[in-house]
């Protein structure tokens, strides 16, 4: 069924209509990673470290649903642009039924192996059990956290971001008490420690029930259906030609992240901690940019689905300049502001803070090209551009940020049958400005990938 599109040409009202909600979505989540933060704060070093690194594993799961919430974006709204509500309603429940399979897999695959991924990270004392106790009712309850991930997804497509904000203020209530009494209502340290887990992995089973329940009863135009539930094997094929690049694209950044944090983990528990405090901080400008990407995407299907391109890529263009301008200021809030907000963390420890205002002045520079790869690069992922992006991530990466890492924080780097080489010895901040140097040169790649209008082209 095809009629005349009705999507809303890209103007700042539209924008700012889809952006807010989506930036106010951002920094709930945000508030959840600080108030685990804050709970986490009388365990100790090896607690705040083992944190610290269960939230890097943590975000495969974030990385992990873009199988599913890239495809559905992009294909929910070109079917929304191109007003074919039966399709849009058709890969919702397909975005689902992914959803569950995956969750389950997730589960039965990680669970196992905890324990020895964590031993991969080079942290220091308890902190590796303490981090895979952490990450056990997360991994438990994978399968909800993904379906209220896909959910989301497939109404951003439909041009609702005011949903996802709406379940995720719901999932925020339930997360600050349960994890609070959780975590302070036990006997030992360990099990008060997990109780953080337990409040945000309870929270986003309940945030992925209210999904379910709204799109059962027909939410923004989208009906969830049993029928549409049933696997239809040429639509997923299409929804997951989009979605495995972008997860290929996410998951390579996460595993590259690992292999940094495991660079700074070298540098023992006084740097990882700093090195927290300063991602905590600089989350503000990088999810400012995530909830523009988010925008994007909803603006760039849209406008790809009732064939105007030419509308999409001012859409995009206009979403990099919000993020950019917001961006940038929260820079300048970390430049100057860079020792309260750290030593609000580490109110007792000044060793520590100062690592991490060295980290936080450094990537406060970061901040416009930090947009740049982000909007763009789920700009990119709106129009089912998503192979590209892989090959500019794993080169910011493996040719840019890790080599870098090592010259810049080591003392002696080994070349294996080549000999040895002077490192700078900079501890943490060589880190960060291995990052910095990483951010430009991707926020640069996918500029210029966006640019070129050749996205316009790919089809879906």
């Amino acid at each position: 069924m095809t009629a005349t599109p009705s999507v809303p040409l890209a103007d700042w009202r539209q924008v700012l209509k889809l952006a807010l909600p989506a930036l106010a979505q951002q920094y709930l989540l945000l508030f959840i990673q600080h108030y685990d933060q804050f709970l986490a704060g009388p365990f100790g070093e090896s607690h705040k470290a083992a944190l610290n690194t269960a939230n890097y594993i943590y975000w495969l799961t974030t990385c992990y649903a873009v199988v599913i919430s890239a495809g559905a974006t992009a294909l929910v709204g070109r079917f929304v642009g191109a007003n074919d509500r039966h399709m849009a309603n058709h890969t919702t429940g397909q975005a689902i039924f992914l959803a569950v399979v995956m969750g389950l897999i997730a589960t039965a695959v990680a669970w196992p192996f905890l324990p020895e991924l964590l031993s991969l990270l080079r942290l220091k004392d308890a902190a590796p059990q303490i981090a895979a106790a952490y990450l056990s009712p997360l991994v438990l309850m994978v399968t909800m956290q993904l379906i209220e991930t896909g959910g989301i997804a497939c109404l951003i497509g439909a041009g609702d971001t005011r949903t996802g904000l709406y379940v995720l203020s719901g999932v925020v209530l339930v997360n600050v008490p349960v994890a609070y009494f959780a975590s302070r209502g036990f006997g030992g340290s360990e099990l008060n420690f997990v109780g953080i887990a337990w409040g945000t992995a309870l929270s986003h089973t309940i945030g992925g029930l209210a999904v379910l329940t709204l799109l059962i009863r027909g939410r923004s135009g989208l009906k969830l259906t049993l029928a549409n539930l049933k696997p239809d094997w040429p639509l997923l094929g299409r929804l997951l030609r989009v979605s495995i690049p972008a997860a290929a694209d996410s998951l390579s950044i996460a595993a590259c992240q690992l292999w940094f944090l495991r660079i700074v983990n070298d540098l023992g528990n006084e740097a990882s901690s700093a090195h927290g405090i300063a991602l905590r901080w600089e989350a503000f400008g990088y999810q400012a940019g995530g909830a523009f990407g988010t925008a994007s995407m909803a603006i760039i299907s849209q406008n790809l689905g009732a064939r105007r391109p030419d509308q999409a890529a001012r859409g995009g263009w206009m979403m990099f300049a919000a993020a950019c301008g917001t961006m940038s200021f929260m820079g300048l809030m970390f430049y100057l502001f860079a020792w309260p907000m750290c030593r609000f963390y580490s109110p007792h420890d000044e060793n520590i803070a100062g690592l991490g205002v060295q980290a936080l002045t450094t990537v406060a520079f970061a901040m416009p090209a930090l947009a740049s790869a982000i909007v763009f690069t789920q700009a990119l992922r709106g129009a089912g551009d998503t192979r590209v992006g892989v090959f500019y991530s794993w080169f910011g990466f493996l040719v840019v940020r890790i080599p870098l890492a090592y010259l810049l924080t080591g003392r002696e780097i080994s070349l294996g049958p080549f000999g040895t080489i002077a490192g700078f010895d900079m501890g943490l901040f060589g880190a960060w400005l291995a990052m910095l140097v990483d951010i430009w040169v991707r926020g640069l790649l996918f500029l210029l990938r966006f640019s070129s209008g050749k996205w316009k082209r790919v089809k879906v």
